[in-house]
């Protein structure tokens, strides 16, 4: 009788441990840096005539952003939503903040990378002209 109590107990456990590990993957990402992230699933916003798509990859984990726009740039269009923000220079915006959470090359060496199609991009967002064939991608990077 003790040895059917204890594996029934042991069953039981088991299930309610992958129940609790399938509603925390249901959830999205988290922990470390995402604990500052507005979003932790993939999201999709606005409206308009063009779509993108942005991953936005912080160590391990990543979430994508699609977007309906009708704006001219990568950052215009990241812009209207408050997805980004960060400075304007003389060389256009510096971005610091993505999805909530801070890169502060200042503080710890960290910044966004910016990349279309699995390269390095040559302009920043608020230069890029959406191409909505394009893969965009926000890399947190120390």
């Amino acid at each position: 009788m003790k040895r059917i109590v204890t594996s029934a107990l042991s069953v039981i456990l088991a299930v309610s441990m992958l129940l609790c590990f399938a509603a925390c993957a249901e959830q999205g990402v988290s922990g470390g840096l995402w604990d500052n992230a507005t979003y932790n699933k993939d999201t999709e916003f606005g409206t308009g005539s063009k779509t993108i798509t942005v991953e936005i990859k912080v160590e391990e984990q990543s979430v994508k952003f699609t977007i309906n726009t009708d704006k001219d740039t990568v950052g215009a269009a990241l812009l209207e939503h408050e997805l980004i923000a960060g400075d304007e220079s003389e060389y256009g915006l510096y971005v610091k903040t993505v999805n909530g959470i801070l890169a502060d090359y200042d503080v710890d060496k960290s910044y966004w990378a910016f990349y279309i199609n699995g390269e390095y991009a040559m302009t920043g967002v608020d230069a890029t002209a959406i191409d909505t064939e394009a893969a965009y991608q926000l890399a947190y990077t120390k």
